[in-house]
């Protein structure tokens, strides 16, 4: 993307860099001139000069600069409605002192001007500007910024002049980075990490919580979300994978929250924000064309984005549209082992019995492909009748097909070996120990004539879709100011089929695993002939899953400026009401072994319908032992030979009412915010009282259960800013939080396994998570477009949920219940640090620092984790260089171990994880440019494992590489 706005200077004159010297012309060409004078539509809110400078820039279409040094701590006045841009500037720099002047190459440089009378009114009317010029022979220091530079500046400028703790990244730092979805663009914030399990990023977690604690919001609305993998379920996170970085314009990360801003957040709260005709030039048109090559899968793909805006000559009203369009292949190598809940008695050849002991339930070696298909769009209608009027229609629509398969090649220990009567024993048993948890880490077993190995190929016809759409209406008059916002926002996602072909073959198996390491084998049979899997399994299974999300909300509030009052400048009390509700659905097809089509069907093997042999798999994750090549299943032949079998009836489908649950929640907020303002300090006291009526409903056995509960909360906050000198900003906030339950433990839903005398279930009285915070920070903003920071920022959080089994009677009998509960708290410390530098020359460094320290006190059972979502380390870099036609920048991103739930008595690990990405771009004009991008140059590998070090899956994602051509007119 190419950046239209030049911004401030914030420093001493980089000689390294592109001056504006005696370059600057006498007199303006008559088309800027001209274009100069033209009506155009202003929505620059009350605010810092600086900033409003900064806004003024962009909705003119004009490069500015100036030196922050030389500008007063003036706030000014909002201005709404239609004015020429000198007008415009004219109320801007009303009573400061500065004046401006024009320069070749559309350039507009405001500067202190000593001998400037300061002026009193806005002309009523048009008029030409008073163009000064600058003599050839005097020399003007102040540095041009562009590109890379300025969109820094321009993050910056967020940063420093928020009222909260703020991270921001601008569109241009979103084409510029190579991201190519929004959670890949946001890893590059202090204190944000993304899971890249499936080789880009899906989910967020900040400041060391969980995804299901943070919040996403689409200009300032919740925007609904869905998934299409059968193991996820709806979540409080926000799926990015969905959305188009070509769709947004900014990027806002709140780590303070504000009163007028929803609750549901711990880590903190991510806006997004889209572009508005009235703020770009009219008749605007912005495409990309690109091609993707992804290496493992060995494929090109095209991927297409445009926009357009369009206004009416009076600057009152206008359109935009844009619209992104993404194929890619992907294909992910995995080494997988399934940990079993289960405790098993082990029968060593000597008749040995060890008990206690968790075995693997199997081990596979897997390669999964998709086809990708995104279509994203945006349609915003913009209305301004007059200078107090501003009506905005937003529309944002996804829909993402996902065709895909995994085909998994599976030694089966657990599953098979352990579950014949009497179990098959073991040889060569090595357990190991780790907290408390005995593994079977290695071992083999017998029966050469009972199913050992599988082959699970599974074939989805898999989806997701989000549309919102919004209402925003603002009415601004002298001193006080109205805004509503109302809409809809709606999500599903799932599987129109998700179809599991599983072909066993009899066979001993042995196999050996560590924390990198996962080896089995077979003495009977060999897994590159597919005549070893002789039958397809009874497990066979067809899955039809969808998932919903839909939220309805309205939004009102006023706010009053006081100018005469010594400490606040303007008060503001609104409310707030929505009614969200999620909701997931699963049918299930099995193999009915009683029709008359199960012999033949079962008589099928893999040999029948084989495609032949993998691609060699695991480059970078196999040891000595790893499966990296077998015999697998072809989806048009397993049609041809089963389809007409299953249609028969051998495949009969039920609704699964275990997997049903329906979670309605309809929330009332209301708040009042006073912005604090004087010379040196800034920020804002609130408080957000929150009522939130919720009801959840699922099915007992055939019984549909509902169970309604209200509860309340009631959120103070403080976020101040001192400036200690003009370039010195210490800032702090003080504030209580929460974060709802993830929606599938709210249900009171229950399964009871008769066999075992065992249950599970969720738990509709589960309270909220509450947490009180503290941010200390200091920043230094010493030069252009850089600063120095450190914050320090502490969370208490309050009774985590902690699953744990307890007797409980039900139905006359007493059963062994797993449900989750409010039961830990935990503890969160940790330190941001944040360096950007225009090291001069061209050059220059992004970088940031996150250490999080998290405590998680034992629970009520007793039960011990690393806080979920948690990572201590986290480090981003950059170094770019640019100049008028050439940029590059080469990044770095590092995150340590992160923790999940918990899992076979141990906790989830995702092991310490870097990358290395790359972007090139060329501009031989100010409308064309020319990139080129890599992704993950090292192919990195993901090793994902428990606590006391089963693995579980070592992923090998791939690099990408991105090549295209950007136009804008």
């Amino acid at each position: 993307m190419l950046c239209s706005t030049v911004l401030a200077a914030d420093g001493a004159t980089d000689t390294g860099t592109e001056a504006v010297t005696d370059t600057f012309s006498d007199t303006f060409s008559d088309t800027f001139s001209d274009t100069f004078t033209d009506i155009l539509n202003y929505a620059i809110k009350r605010q810092p000069l600086a900033t409003a400078l900064l806004q003024y820039a962009e909705q003119s279409n004009l490069q500015i600069m100036f030196r922050s040094e030389q500008l007063p701590e003036l706030t000014v006045a909002p201005l709404h409605g239609a004015y020429s841009r000198t007008e415009a500037l004219e109320h801007l720099l009303h009573t400061s002192g500065l004046s401006y002047r024009f320069g070749g190459g559309q350039v507009l440089v405001v500067y202190r001007d000593p001998a400037r009378q300061r002026l009193k009114t806005i002309k009523p009317a048009p008029a030409a500007p008073a163009v000064q010029t600058v003599p050839r022979d005097s020399a003007i220091e102040e540095v041009l910024v562009t590109g890379i530079r300025s969109s820094l500046a321009r993050s910056l400028s967020i940063k420093r002049h928020a009222d909260a703790a703020v991270d921001a990244i601008t569109a241009e730092d979103i084409g510029k980075f190579p991201d190519q979805n929004v959670a890949d663009a946001l890893q590059r914030i202090p204190g944000v990490s993304v899971d890249r399990i499936w080789g880009e990023g899906r989910d967020i977690n900040i400041r060391g919580t969980d995804k299901n604690v943070n919040r996403t919001l689409l200009n300032g609305q919740n925007v609904a979300s869905a998934y299409w993998w059968a193991d996820d379920n709806p979540s409080r996170g926000f799926n990015y994978s969905i959305l188009a970085s070509e769709l947004v314009a900014s990027l806002e990360v709140h780590k303070s929250p504000q009163a007028d801003v929803d609750e549901g957040s711990i880590g903190g709260t991510v806006i997004i924000r889209t572009r508005k005709p009235l703020d770009l030039a009219a008749g605007t048109l912005r495409t990309s064309l690109e091609q993707q090559y992804s290496e493992l899968p060995d494929q090109w793909d095209p991927q297409a984005a445009a926009l357009f805006s369009w206004k009416n000559t009076a600057g009152t009203f206008g359109a935009l549209a844009s619209f992104n369009l993404q194929k890619r292949q992907l294909r992910r190598d995995g080494l997988e082992a399934f940990p079993d809940h289960a405790l098993y008695t082990l029968t060593e050849a000597d008749g040995n019995l060890i008990e206690g002991v968790r075995v693997p339930w199997g081990l596979g070696s897997a390669i999964f492909q998709q086809e990708r298909r995104r279509r994203s769009a945006n349609l915003t209608l913009q209305w301004a009748a007059d200078p107090h009027w501003d009506i905005a229609f937003n529309a944002v629509l996804t829909h993402m097909d996902m065709d895909n398969s995994n085909q998994n090649y599976l030694a089966l220990p657990g599953a098979f070996k352990l579950n014949e009567i009497p179990p098959v024993p073991v040889s060569a048993a090595q357990i190991g120990t780790s907290d408390g948890v005995r593994t079977l880490l290695g071992g083999t077993f017998g029966n050469a004539d009972s199913p050992g190995a599988a082959l699970d190929a599974i074939f989805r016809d898999a989806y997701v879709e989000t549309a919102s759409y919004d209402l925003d209406m603002n009415y601004d008059a002298d001193g006080w100011r109205s805004h509503w916002q109302m809409g809809v926002t709606r999500a599903k996602g799932g599987s129109d089929h998700d179809r599991r072909y599983r072909f066993i073959g009899d066979t001993q198996l042995s196999y050996a695993i560590g924390p990198r390491r996962l080896a089995f084998d077979f003495p009977d049979l060999d897994p590159r002939d597919p005549a070893a899997l002789q039958r397809l399994s009874s497990d066979s299974r067809d899955w039809i899953r969808e998932m919903r999300d839909e939220e309805f909300y309205l939004q009102g509030d006023l706010s009053w400026a006081f100018d005469k009052l010594p400490f606040i400048n303007r008060i503001k009390v609104g409310a707030k009401w929505r009614d969200h509700t999620i909701e997931n659905n699963r049918t299930v097809g099995s193999v009915d072994t009683a029709h008359a089509d199960w012999p033949a069907a079962q008589a099928i093997g893999l040999d029948q319908v084989s495609a032949g042999l993998t691609p060699h798999l695991h480059r970078k994750t196999a040891s000595a032992g790893s499966l990296t090549q077998y015999a697998w299943a072809d989806r048009n032949r397993l049609a041809q030979s089963l389809q007409p079998l299953f249609d028969r009836g051998l495949l009969s489908y039920r609704y699964d009412t275990d997997a049903f649950y329906r979670i309605n929640e309809r929330i009332l907020g209301a708040y009042i915010k006073a912005d604090i303002e004087t010379n040196r300090l800034s920020g804002n006291i609130g408080m957000r009282a929150v009522h939130t009526k919720q009801g959840a409903a699922a099915y007992q056995n055939t019984q549909l259960t509902r169970h309604l509960r209200p509860y309340h909360n009631y959120l103070p906050s403080l976020n101040l800013a001192y400036k200690l000198a003009r370039n010195l900003t210490l800032r702090t906030a003080l504030a209580r939080v929460m974060a709802r339950p993830n929606f599938q433990d709210l249900t009171p839903g229950i399964i009871i396994d008769a066999t075992n005398g065992t249950a599970a279930g969720g738990n509709p009285h589960l309270e909220p998570v509450r947490a009180n915070q503290f941010d200390l920070a200091i920043e230094w903003y010493f030069a252009e477009a850089s600063v120095l920071s450190a914050a320090y920022f502490r969370k208490d959080i309050a009774a985590l949920v902690t699953t744990r089994t307890l007797p409980e009677t039900l139905a006359g009998q007493t059963l062994n219940v797993t449900r989750p509960y409010n039961g830990a708290g935990a503890d969160i410390q940790g330190i941001e640090l944040q360096w950007q530098q225009d090291l001069g020359r061209g050059f220059g460094v992004t970088s940031n620092y996150t250490y999080t320290d998290a405590s998680v006190t034992a629970g009520a059972g007793g039960e011990t984790a690393t806080l979920p979502g948690n990572s201590r380390d986290q480090l981003n870099s950059s170094v770019y260089f640019e100049n008028r036609h050439f940029s590059a920048r080469l990044s770095y991103n590092y995150r340590s171990d992160s923790f999940g739930g918990l899992n076979a008595g141990s906790q989830d690990v995702t092991e310490a994880y870097d990358q290395w990405d790359a972007a090139i771009s060329w501009t031989p004009t100010p409308r064309l440019s020319v990139h080129l991008e890599g992704v993950n140059l090292g192919n990195e590998p993901i090793y994902f494992r428990t606590a006391s070090g089963v693995p579980q899956g070592f992923y090998e994602n791939g690099r990408r590489f991105i090549i295209g051509i950007s136009l804008n007119i």
